[in-house]
């Protein structure tokens, strides 16, 4: 039960990245990617250090920088340039790598060497992005492609090695010293490359209100907390979800076709999500009392004296 409590709290945060890739298309100034990816970290920072109240110490003021630089300055320019070149289904899938990503830097930085079925469902998550990667939309830009892998391999580096540094730090604060690091750090450099802030409509306020609210302050602290009480293997086949989505977003809200082949690849990274849930506890418990039956002589006398109507033996 509390496995799949985790489970599902930390598949929140995928979902509203699927959903961050259309907002950011649709509603966010294209040509200001530094001050839209400000904007998303510093508001998100601010909330959850008046909710967290504490101030870094000792490493974890150079932690949280270069975590920060990782996980929110890089990684936020780089999804936002990605959501504005690519159409919304294509970008959120070509991030659905980062479980294999994941899975190796795992087993690189934190010695959690990934199963059969982790390795599986990776294999069938990728399988299901590739077709529809391949049959989804048409003028794809070369530029946006990039940007989403690097956007994919610097966010796995990164949450890989939040989960090495944050197993006795409280994850609201070490999220929300990532936020305000990494934003801080973006601002300035916006000022200089981009100029004056752009001017925000009512619609793009509301937008930035999800992205930074929704799609970074919630997601974030969820996302981290799971990769605490979840092997790093499932907490990245839960990342499938983010293309799932954004495809099906694409879909019904932006007008983006959907082939039957795509359907295929959805189902498929359906699939892959599905291998990747840790056999609960209790189960694995179960299956180690149940002793062998005994074979040898004597041992149909042992069953003729078992008392009917009881329980069984275990």
């Amino acid at each position: 039960m509390e496995v799949n409590r985790w489970v599902v709290l930390t598949a929140v945060a995928p979902v509203a990245w699927g959903a961050n890739y259309y907002v950011t298309h649709e509603f966010l100034p294209a040509d200001s990617p530094l001050y839209g990816a400000a904007l998303r970290a510093l508001p998100a920072g601010a909330v959850l250090l008046a909710l967290s109240r504490k101030r870094p110490r000792g490493a974890w003021w150079w932690r949280s920088a270069v975590l920060g630089l990782l996980n929110v300055s890089l990684f936020f320019v780089l999804v936002y340039a990605a959501s504005q070149l690519l159409p919304t289904s294509v970008a959120s899938t070509v991030m659905a790598v980062s479980p294999l990503a994941m899975m190796l830097i795992a087993w690189a930085l934190v010695a959690e060497r990934p199963g059969a079925a982790h390795l599986a469902g990776a294999v069938t998550g990728l399988t299901g992005v590739a077709l529809m990667l391949l049959t989804g939309a048409g003028g794809i830009s070369g530029p946006g492609v990039l940007a989403s892998v690097a956007a994919m391999l610097v966010s796995a580096f990164g949450h890989i090695l939040a989960k090495r540094w944050t197993t006795d730090v409280d994850v609201l604060a070490s999220t929300a010293w990532q936020l305000t690091a990494g934003g801080l750090v973006l601002l300035p450099v916006a000022a200089v490359v981009e100029g004056a802030p752009p001017a925000l409509s009512p619609s793009a306020l509301l937008a930035f209100a999800y992205v930074s609210l929704i799609a970074t302050a919630l997601a974030f602290t969820v996302w981290f907390a799971g990769l605490r009480h979840l092997p790093a293997a499932t907490v990245g086949l839960l990342g499938l979800l983010n293309p799932v989505t954004g495809v099906l977003l694409g879909v019904a809200v932006a007008g983006e076709g959907l082939t039957v082949q795509q359907l295929g690849g959805l189902g498929l990274v359906l699939c892959g999500v599905f291998l990747g849930r840790p056999a609960p506890a209790g189960r694995r418990r179960v299956r180690r009392r149940i002793p062998a039956r005994p074979t040898g002589p004597g041992s149909g006398a042992l069953r003729k004296e078992r008392p009917t109507g009881g329980p069984p033996a275990r």
